[in-house]
């Protein structure tokens, strides 16, 4: 059996994230990834989008490490020269009766410390982009765009540089706790020790900790799969801002975004599916040219391809209030030296240096 200091499950950004905080605390650390590579699911599958913070209940994890955790990250890839643009963000409301929506989200944001949004009338909004179709918006000038692999490249070079390793198809297929800390099985045979042990499996956030004897079956929220879709944008996009509608149940409303290549795509939309499948439906583009129709009226017919799509992690269902992030240790599911992380979708890529910082804090207690 193989000692380890401490072992994150999971090489997605977070689980990346955290190793490279443990490593530079001078901490051993291996991270387990199942795939073949880092970041192969929602870290991968996303919008790339740099958050604001704007969403996110006062207080909630969500609000607090979206916030610090997009100061440190524009900070973290000017040092470390990785692709990004802060481009801004326009938050529209495509009909009047939407204006009470954007004021409260301003507010909420004003609340959860974002700075420097301001309102655009009618007018002021055409001049900014003329294509657009709305009575209103808010502006938030930090939201921006990241090359999310050049991001997880980073996290990976730091931590392996203090020492850190990556171990790829070695799933985590069980465990228990001892005397002597957490005896994980990889693979379904091979033993590795941990006194440490950091659950970031993302989608399989759940079934890792289920699968660990001694969790309490009770800390373990039920999780639903919401499929993003994204379609690609094949004429010339005469934005150069990130657009988004107002919220919509599940997510943050079809919307368009920009790569740091300049590419444009749409999505995501929000599917609920009952397992981990990244098809994208070329029918399900009717849905997206009526969305964004509604505040992008020349969308050509034609224009949208599909692209990619993402799964999200839900602790919450349709119907149900967005669910923040879950943080586990001890207290909650009773094995020491263990931590779980549960329902981290967006805005995680946004919040993964802060949240690694918050989880690594605990670990070094």
């Amino acid at each position: 059996m193989e000692r380890i200091d401490c072992v994150v499950i999971g090489a997605g950004v977070v689980g990346l994230a955290v190793a490279r905080v443990l490593a530079l605390a001078g901490r051993e650390v291996v991270v387990l990834e199942a795939e073949t590579g880092f970041g192969r699911h929602t870290s991968s599958r996303s919008s790339e989008v740099i958050h604001a913070g704007i969403y996110y209940p006062s207080g909630s994890l969500k609000a607090r490490l979206c916030v610090a955790g997009r100061q440190r990250l524009y900070r973290y890839c000017e040092t470390r020269g990785i692709p990004h643009r802060r481009i801004g963000k326009l938050l529209l409301a495509v009909r009047s009766e939407d204006k009470d929506r954007l004021r409260a989200l301003a507010e909420q944001g004003r609340i959860n410390g974002v700075e420097e949004l301001t309102w655009l009338d009618k007018a002021a909004l055409a001049e900014r982009e003329p294509a657009l179709e709305a009575v209103a918006a808010l502006w938030s000038p930090c939201t921006g765009i990241v090359d999310s692999h050049a991001l997880m490249l980073a996290l990976l070079a730091d931590a392996e540089a203090q020492g850190a390793r990556l171990a790829v198809d070695s799933a985590v297929s069980g465990g228990a706790a001892t005397s002597e800390g957490i005896v994980l099985q990889v693979n379904g045979g091979y033993e590795v020790l941990a006194r440490t042990v950091v659950n970031a499996a993302g989608l399989r956030a759940h079934a890792v900790a289920a699968s660990l004897g001694g969790v309490a079956p009770e800390s373990i929220p039920a999780v639903r799969y919401a499929r993003g879709n994204y379609f690609s944008l094949g004429v010339p996009c005469p934005f150069s801002h990130l657009i988004y509608p107002v919220p919509e149940p599940g997510g943050l409303g079809t919307h368009l975004t920009l790569d740091v290549s300049g590419q444009a795509r749409f999505g995501p939309d929000v599917e609920w599916v009952e397992g981990i499948d990244y098809s994208v439906h070329a029918g399900r583009a009717k849905h997206f040219y009526h969305s964004v129709r509604r505040w992008w009226p020349g969308l050509p017919e034609g224009a949208l391809a599909p692209a990619y799509s993402g799964i999200r992690p839900k602790l919450g269902g349709l119907g149900q209030k967005e669910a923040d992030f879950v943080v586990h240790d001890v207290r909650q599911h009773r094995v020491p030296g263990l931590v779980n992380l549960y329902g981290i979708e967006s805005p995680g890529l946004t919040a993964a240096l802060a949240l690694a910082e918050t989880v690594a804090g605990g670990c070094l207690l």
